[in-house]
């Protein structure tokens, strides 16, 4: 496998670490199947940086996963319930959970375990160093679903969605690879258009219209968007490979609009 030789660099941090205990349940979970699904790329236990001299290739994915299937990364599982669904659907696909928070991680394992699933591993690390040390085309398609959305205007700087992460994720994809992303927060989805509709190494693959405001408002101004002057914007259709998970069932039963984004690396 071949070196890393890329000055380490620690990413802006699009969460919040948080500690606590996982449940009985959970801390069983983790001790039966963390062998299993949990990759061990990180310097030290409790560490979400990615060890010195790692890189995501193709030949330290055909050791995780046994053979040289397609990967498919999903930046925040939560707690799993679409990469497992996923998984469990394609079977002759790969697929990565990247996942920061302890009991998100167990969760993942728990139902991954109890389907007996072979086809998805869980990497607890902060996304955007993962992608900084991935090899150029180690990965088919990349999802991130309805990330933090830092609704405060201070916190907008946090979100994950920023052009550093879309270049390493450029530079992982295959070529023709898709960046699939959703959000159910207006503000949000104008903030993906700001960041990745201009690139010339992306190309909004969307094929219906949506208006949204073309100003920003924060947690305590999102009533005044829709007095703000609007534009038109090219979203996808909802992608069929995610499942309608409780998070989306909340965001729908609130009234908000879902939005979907399809991006085609060139």
């Amino acid at each position: 496998m071949q070196e890393n030789n890329k000055t380490q660099i620690h990413h802006v941090l699009s969460f919040v670490r948080r500690t606590g205990r996982l449940t009985d349940r959970l801390q069983r979970a983790w001790d039966k199947y963390s062998p299993d699904f949990l990759l061990d790329i990180n310097p030290a236990p409790g560490s979400l940086d990615i060890r010195p001299g790692f890189v995501f290739d193709a030949a330290f994915a055909r050791e995780a996963w046994g053979n040289g299937h397609p990967v498919i990364v999903e930046i925040g599982t939560g707690q799993g319930e679409n990469v497992v669904a996923a998984a469990e659907a394609r079977s002759d696909v790969n697929f990565l959970a990247v996942e920061v928070y302890d009991p998100g991680v167990a969760h993942t394992m728990l139902m991954a375990g109890k389907r007996g699933l072979c086809n998805l591993r869980i990497a607890q690390v902060n996304a955007p160093e993962l992608f900084a040390v991935a090899e150029p085309g180690a990965i088919d398609e990349v999802w991130t679903f309805f990330p933090d959305p830092w609704p405060k205007m201070r916190h907008h700087k946090r979100r994950i969605v920023q052009p550093d992460l879309a270049c390493d994720i450029h530079q992982s994809l295959k070529p023709q690879g898709l960046w699939r992303l959703s959000t159910d927060i207006e503000d949000y989805a104008l903030h993906v258009h700001e960041v990745m509709d201009g690139r010339d190494d992306f190309s909004n693959v969307g094929t219906f219209t949506v208006s949204l405001p073309t100003e920003h408002v924060g947690k305590g101004t999102a009533g005044e968007a829709a007095s703000l002057p609007h534009a038109d914007f090219k979203e996808s259709e909802r992608f069929g490979g995610r499942v309608l998970t409780n998070f989306e069932k909340k965001g729908l039963a609130a009234g908000r609009l879902i939005h979907d984004f399809t991006y085609q690396a060139l």
